[in-house]
C-alpha cells in the first residue's frame, strides 16, 4: 500500500539525514531532537483526538437528529440523481448518500470540524455495503478522493488567520483558492471516473457539474464587482448556514415528534466510539511527519528543488519558499498550517510567498490524513488507488495555485 511505503520511507529518510548530520556536521543533538519530536507528536495526536471526540459527539448527535427527523432523506433526494451516477454501487435511498452530501457541503464551506464527523459517518455507512471489509469499494474510493480534493468555496479558517495576523486585505486569497480547489476536485473526479469506467458525459453529471461551474464563476464575478461583500460571505455566511442547518434539523425532529435530546445522545455515543478507534492511526501519521520535519529532511528537499530549478533555467523560483506548505498539506493540516504561519513570519503575510502559502493551504487537502482516518475508522487495509487519486488532485491543485498566484500576486 502506498501509504505504508511513504510512512516507512519517512523514517528511513529521517534516519539517513540524521546520520549525515552527525557524521559530517557533528550535530550531536539531532537524535535527541528527533526523539523529542516523536513524543511531542504522540502527545499532540492524543490531544487532537480528545478535541475530535467532542466534535464527533456534537456533529454525529445532530446528524442523528437530522436522520430521524427526515432531513437526510430530503437531502438525499436532491443529490440522488448525481450520486446514482458517480456512486452506482450505493442505493439511492441509502443513508450514506445524505452523510456524504453533508460532508462535501461542509468541506465546501471550509468547515473542517463539521466535515470530519459527517465523513466518518458516511464511511461507516458505506462499509455496510462492502462485501470484503478489508478492501476499499469503488464508492469508498470515489468518496475519499472527492473529500481529499478539498473543494472549498469559503476558506473560513485561512481568512480568519490572515485577519488575525494583521493582513491589509485578508480576503485577497479568496478567489485564487476557489479556482485552485475547483480544478483539484475536477481532476480527482475525472481520474476516479476513468478508473471506475463512469461516463462523465452523462447528461445528469454534466448538468450538476455544469451548474456548479456556473455557480462558482457567477460567485467570482459578483465578488470581483463587489469586493466589499467578500468579508461578509466569508465571516458570516458560512457560519450562518451551518447554524441554520442545525436549527432545521432540530425543527424537523420536533415536527416528526421524536425525542430530540435522547436522539442526540444516541448519535453522540456513536461519535465517541469512532473517536477511540481513530487514535492509533492519528498518532502513527503525526509521529512520522514530526520526525521527518525535525531531522531537517524537509529543508534539504526545498534547497535541492530550488537548485534544480535554477539549473534548468527557470526564470523565477520565488514560489519554492512556499512549497513546504504544499508538501506538508497531504500529510497534516496542522503541520501545513504551522508552515504557512512560519512563512508569514519570515517573508511577510502580504508578500508573494505569504499569499501563495495561504493559497496552497486552501487549494489542497490532507490526503493521507483523510485516508488514514477514514479508512482506519472502518478498518479497511487495502485502499487500492485512493491515494493516487488524492495525489493527482493535490498536484493539480498545487500547480493551479502557482499559476493563479502569479496572475493575482505578481505585482507584490
Amino acid at each position: 500500500m502506498l501509504l505504508n511505503r511513504i510512512w516507512i520511507g519517512m523514517f528511513f529518510i529521517a534516519m539517513f539525514t540524521a546520520l549525515m548530520k552527525l557524521i559530517f556536521w557533528q550535530d550531536t543533538a539531532i537524535f535527541q531532537t528527533m526523539i523529542n519530536s516523536l513524543f511531542d507528536a504522540a502527545k499532540n495526536g492524543f490531544e487532537i483526538s480528545l478535541y475530535l471526540t467532542g466534535a464527533l459527539c456534537l456533529w454525529m448527535g445532530f446528524m442523528k437528529i437530522g436522520e430521524e427527523g427526515g432531513a437526510i432523506g430530503k437531502l438525499s433526494k436532491v443529490v440522488s440523481p448525481l450520486f446514482s451516477k458517480i456512486f452506482p454501487e450505493v442505493p439511492k435511498d441509502h443513508p450514506a448518500v445524505g452523510s456524504m452530501m453533508m460532508n462535501i457541503s461542509a468541506n465546501m464551506l471550509g468547515l473542517d470540524n463539521a466535515a470530519t464527523p459527517m465523513g466518518l459517518k458516511a464511511m461507516k455507512e458505506l462499509q455496510t455495503l462492502n462485501p470484503n471489509p478489508a478492501v476499499a469499494t469503488n464508492a469508498q474510493i470515489m468518496f475519499i478522493v472527492l473529500n481529499a480534493s478539498g473543494l472549498t468555496i469559503i476558506p473560513v479558517t485561512i481568512l480568519a488567520l490572515r485577519a488575525a495576523k494583521g493582513s491589509v486585505s485578508p480576503s485577497e486569497v479568496f478567489l485564487p483558492i476557489l479556482i485552485a480547489t475547483f480544478f483539484a476536485t475536477l481532476a480527482g473526479l475525472i481520474y476516479v471516473s476513468i478508473r471506475q469506467k463512469i461516463n462523465l458525459f452523462n447528461k445528469v453529471i454534466l448538468a450538476y457539474v455544469g451548474t456548479l461551474t456556473v455557480f462558482i464563476v457567477g460567485l467570482m464575478l459578483f465578488l470581483i464587482k463587489n469586493p466589499g461583500s467578500i468579508e461578509v460571505v466569508s465571516s458570516v455566511g458560512s457560519n450562518l448556514i451551518l447554524f441554520g442547518v442545525i436549527t432545521l434539523f432540530i425543527g424537523l425532529g420536533v415536527r416528526a415528534k421524536i425525542n430530540v435530546y435522547e436522539t442526540f445522545i444516541e448519535g453522540a455515543k456513536g461519535g465517541f466510539d469512532v473517536a477511540i478507534s481513530i487514535v492509533p492511526y492519528l498518532v502513527a501519521m503525526l509521529v512520522a511527519i514530526a520526525v521527518f520535519r525535525s531531522c531537517g529532511a524537509l529543508d534539504a528537499i526545498m534547497q535541492a528543488i530550488k537548485a534544480l530549478l535554477i539549473f534548468l533555467g527557470v526564470a523565477t523560483t520565488s514560489f519554492v519558499d512556499a512549497l513546504p506548505v504544499l508538501f506538508m498539506k497531504p500529510f497534516s493540516g496542522s503541520g501545513a498550517r504551522a508552515l504557512m504561519i512560519e512563512s508569514w513570519d519570515t517573508f511577510g503575510i502580504d508578500s508573494f510567498v505569504g499569499k501563495l502559502a495561504a493559497t496552497f493551504q486552501g487549494s489542497t487537502e490532507t490526503t493521507f490524513y483523510v485516508i488514514a482516518i477514514y479508512f482506519g475508522s472502518v478498518k479497511v487495509k487495502n485502499t487500492r488507488y485512493a491515494a493516487i487519486g488524492g495525489i493527482i488532485a493535490d498536484v493539480v491543485g498545487g500547480l493551479t495555485a502557482i499559476f493563479i498566484s502569479y496572475l493575482f500576486y505578481a505585482n507584490v
